[in-house]
């Protein structure tokens, strides 16, 4: 029926149809090297086809098209059919900018260089030439606009980090699968560290052996692509060979001799079905060990924190000092976290008719990763108030029963990602027709060992036994029995998170003639998220130390769904005049209708230099995950040490207590222009300016305190604020608001020159650059009243800095290749430009600065056979380190930076007493890791 309708819709608008034909050929370079991998699509269409390992390539068109032929690193070739059956093709080494790509247009792809908007073409081989272990990491040392860090703080976070484009957080850059959406994460990010109050796909958990290409487009797509594709949108391509494959044997040890990392890969393609179709598949292993990176802790910044002269046995400044002298990290275990992850990929296509395709692609990922929460010293956690401690953890501490010198609670995550996607391609009446349906889903659950419920509950039924499990009998226990403490488990099972979605699309698109084309689609999308509940112990009177698990009334499954479609038209003027258009309409069950439209242009002043601009319109909705979660936080408060603080959703009984509206949908207005060029001697570049507009950002605010306390420090406010804080034992509370308006804008830039003649050799240069020129709030912080009127502010300084300094201002990469023989040898500086923080705690009167630094890595290729190489690559070369100051804001600042003592115990504020020396508390710039070297062996099969 729906063919029948189709083909019916062509007749009723006149339709002209013409017959097709079977093309065959080949494609070489000019010294007639056939090119194996090289695209030839249809111009117009979705149409195409891949060449062989021979060079060889087969597709059927229509007799009267155009072929498009390109690979990277050659000039694409247009090519008019003409009714011929065979096409020889020789491709001309160009720039790289003549790949096709899919982002960024709803109807006919376009070269790179066509585009009316900034799209980036990184290949699997630049991703596999930086030696980075992941996708994400990989991504960092390719793209200046692209940033991601691991976070100080490891437990849940440890499973994936965020990353972002143009330091906007990760809910704002779309994930692309083959041109399909990619699941979230389950993890929303609630540290006091970058991308805070977020959350996003996890792209580490796409094998890098897997990938084809990525296209990541640096412009507002939501007019296109829906909700998120604000900063951007990269779409990850897959590989698609079905004759070609490889296995490869990875191995890599830092400097410092630790965060040990081994993995192997396998990568192959098969035809199924008579040449009718192919498979794809890649299959990942990889552990890395922990890298540890702790700083020398300060003495008398631990006794400030941890002497309280009420204590019927208060610590003293010796205590602090011996075991220190003992421990002078105090123990901590802080850096990369150890990681064992096994991920499975497949893709593939059949072809079902001359000009109908089925495609499909599924990926699974499991990933455990082991932390530690901070240290438990004797002088934190004292047998004074603990005496079952000396039991729970013996150690060597002569000082102390048992030995009991602190212990370390461990974070066990364990993470499950998967998404597949099954559709049908065909072309009926010169119209393309995409239907597909895609399901995806991220589940992590935690684990918590060496550790107590250090509170005391009394209960007439609830009995746990040895292993932490809860059970109901009165008959075990008499009324007033005390639980926990020195009952206690020691390992607990807090819950975890689980998100899934499944998507179904429809996208048609015809060329009507050579100027105009038009496309137009469908989407709906139903989402869930679960907060999974955790064992009674684990969250009972506060639950365990260093990670409270989910209580039921804050544990639960939430849904939502949406419908949206589109309309985009594309009107070449001329051969160098482009006209593109976009509008979409979106309705969520939870938050209502969205009316969005994205215009751009593109216009060839010459054959080789182009301009091009913008302007869009977008919208994010805000994730289940930001709406629903709910859950008591441990984290570290300067000169305290570890609260328990709260996060309260936005559809509670705690919210409407605090006149906490329900969240809505962040609109954004987007505007970009720039030109780039192709000119003689294989020099290209771009320069393109985007300047992003966001009305209602959703933020996770600050830490809202009590409005009044008595000499003892104890809560005494009568504010419903209040009450909320006394009733949950919580030292503060957050929340998510549409709290902020933002502005951002900046200029990104690409320039390259390859082909140089040198030597026997040839080598390539390239610079690309991103430098932010304004990232900042746009007006008053929309508080509500309550928090208002205690002269508090969910926005404050810390925040601010999380949001538009903690990510380099600006970031360049300057690389070269040189292939000589059987060597290829790369080169690349990352120059990491200032970040600033205002981390809570500090005086206000401060701030503190990453000092901008420069990574330099290497990488040396060597071709044993044909089939055999051997790679080394040395990350970070010059074991180039973060490194941090103070820098006074004003007067009062600099008197405090004169006194060495009141410097010092900024510093400790900050750095948990020197714990986290090297990059503070809340974030840092790139890694703490220093040099990595890795090894590789890979054999083509």
């Amino acid at each position: 029926m729906f063919k029948l309708t189709l083909t019916i819709l062509g007749l009723l608008i006149g339709v002209t149809s013409f017959s097709q034909v079977t093309v065959t050929g080949t494609v070489t370079d000019k010294n007639n090297v056939p090119i194996s991998g090289a695209n030839v699509i249809e111009k117009g269409t979705s149409n195409g086809a891949i060449t062989d390992f021979d060079g060889n390539y087969n597709i059927t068109v229509q007799s009267n098209g155009t072929l498009e032929i390109s690979y990277l690193g050659f000039d694409t070739k247009r090519v008019a059919v003409n009714g011929q059956s065979s096409i020889n093709v020789t491709l001309e080494e160009g720039v790289g900018l003549g790949e096709v790509v899919l982002v960024g247009s709803r109807t006919a792809p376009r070269s790179q260089v066509d585009t009316a908007v900034p799209v980036d073409v990184v290949s699997a081989k630049e991703l596999q030439t930086t030696g980075q272990v992941t996708f994400d990491k990989a991504l960092q040392y390719k793209i200046p606009s692209f940033n991601t860090v691991q976070t100080p703080v490891n437990d849940a976070t440890s499973l994936l980090d965020p990353y972002e484009i143009r330091n906007m957080g990760p809910s704002r850059t779309l994930i692309l699968v083959n041109g399909k959406r990619k699941n979230l994460s389950a993890l929303l990010y609630t540290q006091t560290s970058p991308g805070r109050g977020e959350t996003g796909a996890d792209i580490s958990a796409i094998p890098t052996d897997a990938i084809k290409r990525v296209e990541i487009l640096r412009d507002g797509a939501s007019a296109q692509y829906g909700s998120d594709a604000i900063a951007g949108v990269m779409n990850v391509i897959l590989k698609d060979n079905d004759n070609q494959g490889s296995a490869t044997l990875r191995t890599g040890i830092t400097s410092e001799g630790d965060g040990e990392m081994v993995g192997i890969s396998v990568n192959n393609g098969n035809t199924i079905g008579d040449d009718k179709g192919f498979i794809n598949y890649t299959v990942d292993f990889s552990k890395v060990n922990l890298a540890n990176r702790p700083g020398k802790v300060d003495a008398a910044g631990e006794f400030g924190d941890f002497f309280d002269d009420e204590a019927a046995v208060p610590i003293t400044l010796g205590e602090v000092e011996e075991f220190l002298s003992r421990n002078p990290d105090a123990n901590n275990i802080n850096g990369s976290p150890e990681t064992a992850s096994s991920k499975f990929l497949v893709n593939g296509g059949f072809d079902l008719s001359d000009n109908t395709e089925l495609y499909f692609n599924t990926a699974y990922v499991y990933k455990k990763v082991n932390s530690f929460a901070n240290y438990r010293t004797p002088y934190w956690r004292t047998i004074t108030d603990f005496p079952y401690l000396a039991d729970f953890f013996p150690g060597d501490n002569p000082n102390n029963p048992g030995g009991y010198d602190g212990y370390v609670p461990t974070f066990e995550g364990l993470l499950n990602d998967y998404n597949g996607t099954i559709g049908i391609r065909t072309s009926i009446n010169e119209w393309n027709v995409d239907a597909s349906y895609t399901t995806g889903g991220n589940t992590q659950t935690y684990r918590v060992s060496d550790s107590h419920n250090r509170n005391v509950v009394f209960s007439p039924s609830v009995f746990v036994d040895a292993n932490g499990n809860g059970t109901v009998d009165d008959g075990e226990i008499t009324e007033g029995s005390q639980l926990y403490r020195e009952n206690s488990a020691r390992q607990f099972d807090p819950g975890g998170t689980k998100f899934t979605h499944n998507v179904g699309n429809i996208d048609i698109s015809r060329v009507l003639s050579d100027k105009v084309s038009i496309g137009f689609g469908a989407e709906f999308r139903n989402e869930v998220f679960e907060v999974i509940e955790g064992k009674l112990d684990s969250y009972d009177g506060g639950g365990a130390d260093s990670f409270a698990g989910n209580s039921p009334e804050n544990s639960g499954k939430f849904n939502r769904y949406n419908f949206g479609g589109y309309f985009s038209l594309d009107y070449d003027v001329t051969d160098a005049f482009l006209l593109s258009g976009t509008v979409r309409t979106e309705n969520y069950s939870d938050f209502g209708n969205t009316f969005v439209y994205k215009f751009s242009s593109r216009y060839k002043l010459t054959d080789n230099l182009t301009v091009r601009g913008s302007l869009s319109t977008g919208f994010r909705a805000p994730t289940l995950h930001q709406i629903y979660t709910q859950k008591a936080q441990y984290s570290f408060i300067p000169g305290q040490g570890i609260q328990v603080g709260g996060l309260v959703n936005n559809v509670s009984t705690q919210a409407q207590l605090l006149g906490i509206d329900e969240l809505d949908a962040e609109t954004s207005n987007n505007f970009t222009i720039g030109f780039g060029g192709k000119l003689a001697n294989n020099f290209t570049f771009t320069v393109d300016y985007y300047n992003i507009a966001v009305k209602d950002r959703i933020v996770l605010g600050s830490e809202i305190t009590g409005t009044e306390f008595d000499d003892d420090g104890n809560n005494i406010g009568t504010t419903p604020l209040d009450d909320i804080l006394r009733d949950n034992n919580l030292s503060d509370v957050s929340f998510f608001s549409n709290a902020i308006d933002t502005r951002t804008s900046g200029l990104d830039v690409v320039i390259s020159k390859r082909n140089i003649e040198l030597g026997n050799g040839k080598l390539g240069l390239n610079l690309s650059g991103n430098y932010t020129i304004t990232n900042e709030r746009d007006g008053a912080v929309k508080n509500p009243q309550l928090v208002e009127d205690s002269g508090q502010s969910v926005v404050n300084a810390t925040q601010e800095a999380l949001f538009f300094t903690s990510r380099p201002r600006t970031k360049w990469i300057l690389g070269g290749n040189y292939d000589i023989g059987k060597f290829a040898f790369s080169l690349n500086n990352t120059y990491f430009g200032k970040t600033t923080f205002k981390q809570q705690g500090l005086d206000d009167n401060l701030r503190t600065e990453f000092i901008p630094k420069i990574v330099t890595d290497l990488g040396i290729n060597y071709n044993v056979t044909e089939k055999i190489t051997l790679a080394l690559n040395v990350n970070n070369l010059l074991n180039v380190l973060p490194e941090w100051e103070f820098k006074a804001e004003n007067a009062a600042g600099s008197a405090i930076l004169a006194d060495a003592a009141a410097t010092q115990n900024q510093s400790n504020l900050i750095t948990f007493n020197q714990r986290y020396s090297q990059m503070t508390y809340d974030g840092y710039h790139f890694s703490q890791l220093g040099t990595m070297f890795n090894l590789s062996l890979n054999y083509q099969f």
